[in-house]
């Protein structure tokens, strides 16, 4: 189990500009909604800004801390 809080500061440490939301879907914590606008995904492809917030929650995933995660990622406005 992971607290969002965690997931938002592990994400913004690898992206400082990121508006990061996250939402625990269950209540158990390994269940997460995260949504993340960045300028670094300017020029990415979806599959590339993903891959960047998965770098960032590294160790979340491989401990399984995290055991399901939506994900939408977006460039600002």
């Amino acid at each position: 189990m992971v607290h969002p809080d965690q997931v938002k500061a592990a994400i913004t440490l690898a992206m400082p500009d990121a508006h990061v939301e996250v939402e625990d879907l269950t209540g158990g914590g390994d269940h997460l909604q995260v949504t993340v606008i960045s300028a670094a995904f300017d020029g990415l492809t979806r599959v590339r800004q993903h891959q960047l917030v998965y770098g960032a929650l590294r160790q979340e995933l491989a401990s399984e801390a995290i055991h399901a995660l939506a994900l939408q990622t977006s460039t600002p406005a």
